[in-house]
């Protein structure tokens, strides 16, 4: 395989803009009930620690910051907030990623910018031990045991999933997500979101819910040169290029991307 050490991110913009376009549209949030989903706006990517980024994620604090705000402004009572928090223990691996947002760290906290959404009534906080989000809401609510193949007894699981409880619990007619990385976390909840409401496990009234993602409020990473960190070129992350990627591949899946949201 030939190895490209230089490109161009315009050019390669340009022909994915063609090849794969968006189609953004507006976003109303003045009927019914509206659910913010904000995916992993801690510390340990939006300031500092191996994952992080701040040049490409502050600004999109910044608009997460402000889109909150205004919406709680404006939906008061219709607005319910749900944060993912990228939260590992000290022993904890993801491959293929570095130790990242360790506890105890402080890499695992909020961005202090969004340090007020703690304790606010209308926000929900939820832990995170994995890059889905969905999965990362599994909670272990019954135990059983199984037969083996080996005809020896195997311990299994049943599981509740906190996030669906929200959605069912605060009477959702649509989500709107916004955080980072657009094509990691965001991109992986996003479209196990859309699995679980064509699969029926939003309720049977929500099997059209409208599942948003607000373009300018999600962000992922830049590293243009890896070699020059002693990693291998594939580890090559253009950030505008895998943002315009997971945007489409959200979109394909049935998500809306949003590039204005109104609440009158």
């Amino acid at each position: 395989m030939r190895k490209t050490t230089d490109y161009n991110a315009t050019d390669v913009l340009e022909g994915l803009g063609g090849a794969m376009p968006l189609g953004p549209q507006t976003l109303s949030l003045q009927s019914g009930r509206t659910g913010l989903v904000i995916v992993d706006p801690v510390v340990g990517f939006t300031r500092r620690g191996a994952l992080s980024d701040p040049d490409a994620m502050l600004p999109m604090v910044g608009e997460v910051n402000a889109l909150t705000q205004r919406l709680l402004e404006a939906l008061g009572e219709k607005l319910s907030v749900f944060v993912f928090l990228d939260h590992h223990g000290p022993d904890q691996l993801e491959p293929p990623y570095p130790p990242h947002c360790q506890e105890g760290t402080g890499e695992e906290e909020l961005d202090p910018a969004l340090k007020w959404l703690q304790g606010h009534r209308a926000v929900t906080l939820q832990e995170k031990n994995c890059i889905n989000g969905i999965v990362g809401a599994l909670e272990p609510s019954a135990e059983h045991t199984l037969q083996g193949r080996d005809g020896n007894p195997v311990v299994a699981f049943s599981y509740r999933n906190t996030f669906v409880e929200w959605v069912l619990r605060e009477g959702l007619d649509r989500l709107l997500v916004v955080g980072d990385c657009t094509d990691i976390c965001v991109l992986d909840f996003v479209v196990t979101a859309l699995s679980v409401r064509n699969h029926g496990l939003f309720g049977e009234r929500r099997a059209d819910m409208p599942i948003g993602v607000l373009a300018r409020g999600c962000a992922t990473y830049h590293l243009g040169d890896p070699e020059a960190l002693g990693l291998p070129l594939v580890a090559r992350h253009d950030r505008d290029i895998t943002h315009h990627a997971a945007l489409y591949f959200m979109q394909s899946r049935g998500a809306l991307i949003v590039d204005k949201v109104t609440t009158d």
